[in-house]
């Protein structure tokens, strides 16, 4: 089904299409949403959250703006980097187990198999070795642009402007 056609269905809620939706990103989510929260459990209740806003706010997705899994990416992001910063979480993350940190430290190549599910980790290893930097902290880690700024020890006016062109160059090998 055709992504924009897939997102009308969604929008006068249709539970098939719903489905599709679900069936085709729900594994690429939740790998980005585990690589920002590294708990499993989180990363699957934040999954569910996201889907509920998907199909709650449908009509707000603007296919001139973006591919719906950009939109619906930036979605899981922004909900596992607000988990990451509610007050339950940081508590929580005092009392991790160690294989939380056995996991983070086997964990040397960012885009791994759980992120991968849709075979973007190809194309991003193409990109610049800056913009694969890049990339990974925004996307994979869950970096705002201040601390991807921070990380990079650049300016934030360069971190924006990297990160334009970065996806932008992955669009184009995306749409050839």
């Amino acid at each position: 089904m055709e992504q924009e056609l897939l997102i009308e269905q969604i929008v006068k809620k249709d539970p098939k299409a719903f489905d599709i939706l679900y069936n085709n990103y729900s594994k690429s989510l939740l790998g980005i949403i585990f690589n920002i929260v590294r708990n499993e459990e989180v990363a699957e209740e934040i999954l569910q959250d996201v889907f509920i806003k998907i199909w709650n706010k449908a009509d707000t997705y603007t296919p001139s703006k973006g591919r719906i899994f950009t939109w619906m990416l930036n979605i899981a992001r922004n909900a596992a980097i607000d988990k990451t910063r509610s007050k339950d979480f940081n508590k929580d993350k005092k009392n991790l187990s160690t294989d939380n940190f056995v996991d983070i430290l086997n964990a040397h190549d960012n885009l791994n198999d759980k992120t991968d599910a849709i075979g973007i980790s190809k194309y991003v290893k193409k990109l610049k070795k800056t913009c694969i930097a890049l990339i990974e902290l925004l996307y994979f880690k869950g970096f705002t642009q201040k601390e991807a700024s921070e990380e990079l020890s650049i300016p934030i006016g360069t971190v924006k402007t990297r990160n334009r062109n970065c996806i932008a160059n992955l669009r184009q090998m995306l749409l050839k």
